[in-house]
């Protein structure tokens, strides 16, 4: 199965329900639902895009750690509080990934962890070693 390598972003959270940013075992890596929280602080509140971009940018510095890349990224799953937002997630989303082309998901959720957070994310990534 090989080395489990643990990637964490140093929230408390993480010790205290007991999960990383991201783990890579072998050649992949799963980020883990990613929200546009800068520790105590909202990035883009009240703009889905803002909060995508953000978004994508953190899980880009979690692959990295992880020796990836999102040019690696094989999935990504999009969790929205309103659906008909979709075509703001769908042009962030093309902004980092319209050369890679994962297989991608998006559902609607009745809501997040805190009610300004209008989306959360995570993605899959195979590194070809």
């Amino acid at each position: 199965m090989g080395k489990r390598q643990i990637i964490l972003s140093g929230t408390i959270w993480e010790k205290e329900i007991g999960y990383c940013r991201a783990i890579r075992v072998g050649n992949c890596i799963e980020v883990s639902g990613t929200t546009a929280m800068e520790g105590d602080q909202l990035i883009g509140k009240g703009d889905i895009y803002a909060q995508t971009v953000f978004i994508f940018q953190k899980i880009e510095k979690a692959l990295l750690a992880g020796g990836a890349s999102l040019k690696d990224v094989v999935r990504t799953r999009m969790y929205v509080t309103d659906i008909s937002n979709w075509e703001q997630v769908g042009k962030a989303h093309a902004l980092f990934f319209s050369a890679i082309q994962p297989a991608a998901t998006m559902l609607e959720v009745n809501q997040l962890i805190q009610a300004d957070l209008l989306i959360e994310i995570e993605v899959s990534a195979i590194v070809n070693e």
